[in-house]
Formats: structure tokens, sequence, C-alpha cells
């Protein structure tokens, strides 16, 4: 079977009036978009989510990788945690793919890191079915916990088994979500999967669960 082409290079993007800049890779036949969250000041440019974003668009899917902050946001580290500011940009993002026309038609799942898993879930808990799936890679879930009842998103939780204490915080927020849910434990994994193949675990893990999920509803059956 022929590999399905993928843009090489993400298209520069920029939602206003906010000024957030996003980097947008839209595959041949895809009908699903991740939408990134980044953890801990980390953008658009974070070498680890444009390595899974790469590898997701090699599966067939889109990828939206945003700033969520604008650089003057950023000099406030307060910002970084801001869990409600950040869940508040994702929202936006996820308008502004459906109203963008090359981008309407795609099923918006959302991919967290860090503090920014607490940001997508909650934002999918607010948008509820409007949210396919989200996958959290060492995030930090437990920052949503008093939302994360109302999340109605199949939800992936990805945890190094070399971090001890987040993989705890994942356990509690695991038990919380009412959702379909996995919470899966990647071996000789520190908490940035630096440790070779690791992150590409995460790639097998995160494609395989969107591209289960992020897919146009099935019309009903005529008769």
């Amino acid at each position: 079977m022929a590999e399905m082409p993928f843009p090489e290079r993400n298209e520069e993007v920029r939602i206003e009036p906010e000024g957030l800049d996003g980097l947008l890779g839209i595959p041949d036949g895809a009908t699903g978009i991740v939408i990134f969250a980044h953890g801990s000041g980390s953008g658009r440019l974070s070498p680890r989510n444009n390595h899974v974003a790469a590898a997701l668009r090699r599966a067939g899917l889109g990828t939206f990788l945003l700033d969520l902050l604008t650089q003057n946001e950023e000099r406030d580290r307060r910002n970084v945690f801001d869990i409600d500011l950040l869940a508040s940009r994702l929202t936006l993002a996820t308008g502004w793919i459906g109203d963008n026309p090359r981008t309407s038609g795609l099923v918006p799942g959302y991919f967290g890191a860090s503090t920014g898993a607490a940001a997508a879930l909650t934002a999918a808990s607010h948008l509820g079915s409007s949210i396919a799936a989200v996958v959290s890679r060492g995030g930090r879930p437990d920052l949503a916990i008093d939302v994360l009842p109302d999340v109605r998103a199949p939800t992936l939780l990805l945890v190094g088994s070399l971090d001890g204490p987040v993989i705890e915080m994942n356990q509690r927020a695991y038990d919380a979500l009412k959702t379909e849910k996995q919470l899966f434990i990647i071996q000789g994994a520190s908490h940035l999967f630096e440790e070779p193949g690791t992150l590409d675990e995460v790639v097998r893990h995160a494609a395989d669960w969107f591209n289960a999920h992020l897919r146009p509803p099935t019309p009903p059956q005529q008769g």
C-alpha cells in the first residue's frame, strides 16, 4: 500500500484578535485533527510535540500546534499554570478549526502534555461531545480533577514508569473520569520521555487512540 501523502511543512497561522500563533498541517484524506495543548510554558515549536505531530500526520491525522499564550503573557509565570486561561484558548482554537473552511469537516481531539493535559480535559469538559478524544502525555490531569466527571471524550493517559509521583496523579485522575478511558504506563520512560524509543511508543498509542475515535459520525441507515 502506498504511503499517504502528508505536508512536509506546517502552515503558519494566527488566531486574531488574541494574536495566537499556530502551525497547521493537514494530510490528504484526513478526517480528524489533533489540537496540541502544550504545558509548562512550551509552545508550537516544542521539539517533542512536533515529533509527535509529524508522526500523527504520517498516520493520516491533521495537527494544530498552537501557542496558548502570547509572548507578553508568557512573561508572567502565573499564566503558565492558569488552567482556565489555557482551556479558554483551546476552546478558542477549536472554534477556529470549526469555522475555517479547510478544517471545518475534521473531527477534533486534544493532545495535552504536562499542565496542557489539564487544560485539554477542562476544555473537553466544557465542549462535551464536540471533542472526540483526548490523549495526555506525562500530563497533570489531576489539576482538572473537579471537572473530570464531566468529560465525555474518550481519554488515554500515558505516563512513564520512572515518573512515580505523576503516575499517582494520573491514577487519581483515571479514577475520577467517567468516560471511556485507559491508563498506560510506558516502561523505562521518565517524565519527558527522553529515553530511546519511549516517545515513539507514545506516538503509537496516541495514533491508535485518535484513529479509533476521530471519525465522522456514521449516517443513519435508511429503511
